[in-house]
């Protein structure tokens, strides 16, 4: 791919910030979740990825710069349109990492469709199936494991409250991550869990391009990506497990100067943080 996408491979360097932590990542090959996982074990956490089989060569260069950090890394390939691989999948991280401390739900199917009429049955359920029955299946059976201090994080996006006319099925799934993020929030706080959703900018993946937000509707508190490359805000997916970064931080005028102009006041991050202690439920663009 040219520019090649930056995901950290040479330019993030850790602190310490999760040493010791647990991770699965799901769509951890490329993009976001390639990021996050580079990020997380530079910060000092094992991490087990999961990827479609047919994306072995990327998640083998993950796994690597895993294991160059210092770290354990499993690679677990496999279809999480099916309900037993994704209960393997935790079975799997949970015995190969030693126990389990974050799970982040980022492995999604995006079709661009300019009509509803061109989207197969078959496409509609595997996208459902991809980014809403997956991540019920994995939180399910990660929970009995997540102790008090662990945290669930979802990629949710834009498109939650603000579809385009050609994702009319990705964007339903993605008001569903929203919204699921706000109610396991409310239930998994009380115990100690934090559940929170990341909502990133522009991202390539693979051998093609996948603009996620176009340029003039990226997010105002998002790290822009430097010339030639693809930011993925790996950062945001590391602080997500120690805190949510307070309002003042996100919204300082250093980070707004480095982007281009906001877009229209966003929903997802003015949604009321529930008062109960121990509960985040906010949404974090990035």
């Amino acid at each position: 791919m040219d520019p090649k996408p930056d995901h950290g491979e040479t330019s993030y360097r850790g602190s310490g910030r999760l040493a010791g932590r647990k991770a699965l990542i799901t769509g951890g090959d490329s993009g976001i979740g390639r990021a996050a996982a580079i990020a997380y074990a530079r910060e000092g956490a094992d991490v087990a990825i999961n990827y479609f089989p047919s994306e072995e060569p990327d998640a083998r260069e993950v796994i690597q710069l895993i294991t160059e950090a210092g770290r354990k890394g499993i690679a677990i390939p496999g279809d999480l349109r099916d309900e037993a691989f994704c209960q393997r999948l935790v079975a799997e991280a949970v015995q190969g990492l030693g126990g389990l401390d974050i799970v982040v739900c980022n492995a999604a199917r995006q079709q661009a469709k300019p009509s509803i009429l061109d989207i197969t049955t078959e496409d509609f359920d595997a996208t459902m199936k991809t980014n809403i029955y997956a991540p019920f299946w994995i939180i399910k059976a990660a929970l009995p494991h997540l102790q008090p201090g662990s945290c669930i994080i979802g990629t949710t996006s834009e498109q939650a409250y603000d579809p385009s006319p050609d994702l009319y099925d990705y964007a339903q799934t993605k008001a569903a991550t929203m919204n699921y993020v706000k109610s396991l929030a409310k239930q998994l706080g009380p115990k100690g869990i934090r559940v929170n959703g990341v909502a990133p900018g522009p991202v390539r993946l693979n051998s093609r391009d996948i603009w996620l937000w176009s340029a003039h509707h990226r997010p105002r508190t998002a790290p822009c990506p430097a010339s030639g490359s693809s930011g993925t805000g790996a950062d945001r997916w590391v602080d997500l497990p120690l805190r949510a970064p307070p309002p003042a931080e996100r919204d300082h005028p250093d980070r707004a100067r480095r982007c281009l102009p906001p877009p229209r006041r966003s929903t997802l991050r003015q949604s009321p943080t529930p008062k109960r202690a121990g509960i985040s439920a906010q949404m974090i663009p990035i």
